[in-house]
This record gives C-alpha cells, sequence and structure tokens, in this order.
C-alpha cells in the first residue's frame, strides 16, 4: 500500500510538472502572438504613407530630370543662334572694315614708293609757256592713275588721300586736291608690292610723262623705295550729292527722252573735271 501510494505521488508530480511546463509555454507563444499583432498593423499602416511619398518624389525627379534636360536643349540652341549672331557681326564688321578701307578711311602703312615732282628751274626760252615749267595737276594725275595701274593700294598727295571722290585740279598757282590747296613739291607716297616703281617705270605713259616733262621742260621727277609708307586716312566729306531727273507735265512716248529731264550725274561736292580711279 505504501509502494502504490509513492507512485501515485511520482505520477501526479511528473504530470503537474508537465502542465506546469505546457502553461508556461502557451502563456508565452500567447503573448508573442499578441505583441507580433500591434507591430504587423503598425507597419502596415505607416508603410503606405511613406511608399506614396516616395512614388511621389520619384514622380516630381522625373519631372525635374525632363525640365533640366529641356532647358539645357534651349541653352545649346540658344548657344548656337548666339554663334551664328557672333559670326554674323564678324562677318559684317570684317566687311565693314574692308569697305572702310577701300574708301581710304583708314590709314596705311607698307612697302612702297615716294614720287616728288618739283617745278622746273629752267629758264623758258622764247616763245616757250610758263607753265610748262611747273608742275600741272594733269601730271599728278597721270601719275596717280598709273601708280594705281601697277598695283598701288593707296596714295596720298601731300598727305591728302586719294579716293575714288578726289579731283586734282588747276587753281591758279596752286594744285587742289579733295579740298586741299597743296603747294610744290608734290610728294606722292603709294603703298603697294615691292616692285612697285619698277612696274611704274615700264608703263608707257609714265615714261612719256618723264620724257615730256622732265627731259623737255626740266621738271624734277624723283623718287624713294621705302619698307615703312605711311598713308593719311581721307579726312575729307564721303557723301555725295547728285542730280534727279526732273518728271514732266506731260507723259513722254515710250522710247523718248523725257522732255526738262536730266540724265546725267553731277560731280560730287567740291569736285569737277577730271576724277581718279577708284582704290582696288
Amino acid at each position: 500500500m505504501s509502494a502504490l501510494a509513492a507512485r501515485l505521488r511520482a505520477v501526479s508530480g511528473w504530470q503537474t510538472t508537465l502542465a506546469v511546463a505546457l502553461f508556461a509555454l502557451g502563456f508565452l507563444v500567447t503573448a508573442q502572438l499578441r505583441s507580433e499583432a500591434p507591430r504587423v498593423r503598425y507597419t502596415t499602416h505607416e508603410r503606405a504613407p511613406l511608399v506614396e511619398t516616395a512614388l511621389g518624389l520619384q514622380a516630381q525627379q522625373d519631372q525635374l530630370k525632363a525640365r533640366i534636360l529641356d532647358l539645357r536643349g534651349q541653352i545649346e540652341d540658344i548657344e548656337r543662334r548666339s554663334q551664328g549672331n557672333e559670326t554674323l557681326v564678324r562677318q559684317v564688321n570684317t566687311d565693314l572694315e574692308r569697305a572702310r578701307t577701300a574708301a581710304g578711311l583708314r590709314p596705311m602703312e607698307g612697302t612702297g614708293v615716294v614720287l616728288q615732282l618739283q617745278d622746273s628751274t629752267g629758264q623758258p626760252q622764247p616763245g616757250d609757256n610758263q607753265g610748262d615749267y611747273l608742275v600741272t595737276a594733269l601730271d599728278l594725275r597721270t601719275t596717280v592713275e598709273q601708280l594705281w595701274l601697277a598695283g598701288a593700294e593707296s596714295i596720298a598727295v601731300n598727305g591728302e588721300r586719294i579716293v575714288s571722290a578726289t579731283a586734282i585740279l588747276d587753281i591758279g598757282g596752286t594744285i587742289l586736291v579733295n579740298s586741299a590747296y597743296l603747294a610744290p613739291p608734290y610728294q606722292i607716297a603709294a603703298i603697294g608690292p615691292t616692285d612697285l616703281y619698277e612696274r611704274l617705270s615700264e608703263r608707257p605713259e609714265f615714261r612719256a610723262l618723264v620724257r615730256d616733262r622732265a627731259e623737255a621742260f626740266g621738271v624734277q621727277i624723283s623718287f624713294a623705295e621705302l619698307d615703312d609708307v605711311q598713308v593719311a586716312a581721307y579726312a575729307g566729306i564721303v557723301n555725295l550729292r547728285y542730280a534727279r531727273p526732273v518728271p514732266s507735265a506731260t507723259p513722254a512716248p515710250s522710247g523718248s527722252a523725257t522732255p526738262g529731264a536730266t540724265d546725267d550725274l553731277t560731280s560730287p561736292a567740291g569736285s569737277s573735271g577730271h576724277t581718279l580711279p577708284p582704290s582696288p
């Protein structure tokens, strides 16, 4: 009897221990499940707004990237157009500077030749014309024309730049060039190729000038070939005046001239007579 009681007590103690262990395990499992549920709910509830915010920011970033690319393209287009405008401006300035140089509005410097024409010191022979022993406007015009034809790029007479509107005229005992009255000796400075004088001396018209004026009447013609010839800029008026036809009161027949109308153009202001060819 005592053995059976001891066995029952042993069995009961083991079951009690097992029951307590199972109860404790169940309690821990239940507590763990209860603690996980709020965490899952919290994570689920907070994730959706974050994901939505992230997607919104990503969309804004994509828009900004597209805007940046668009602006970059506009900048490149403006730069290309600006480069084109700058090229056009440079070309216009280059053409304008070339036109000013051709018009004689810029001083020039370079290799060339300086010719000097001076009145004769000889005494006129009986029956000779006193004017034949003096340098005339025709002498200067001929020399300047032959210099152009020999390849001169710019010419000045006693510092007066020769341009397309220049006239060289005899005025009393002086010579008028542009609007300046010049007195002898007359120095003609010309810039051109290094063999400018050689070309000039080979021209028949210049050789005839030397023969007819220097040899026949003693007009002094000298020259110097220089590496540094300076030609001043034209300082006269560049605006030209020209004639306009006067309209007729009655229409003229087809193919006939209009009565009272003028067809020719007048010379530039302050010029008349022979004018010189334009500068190349």
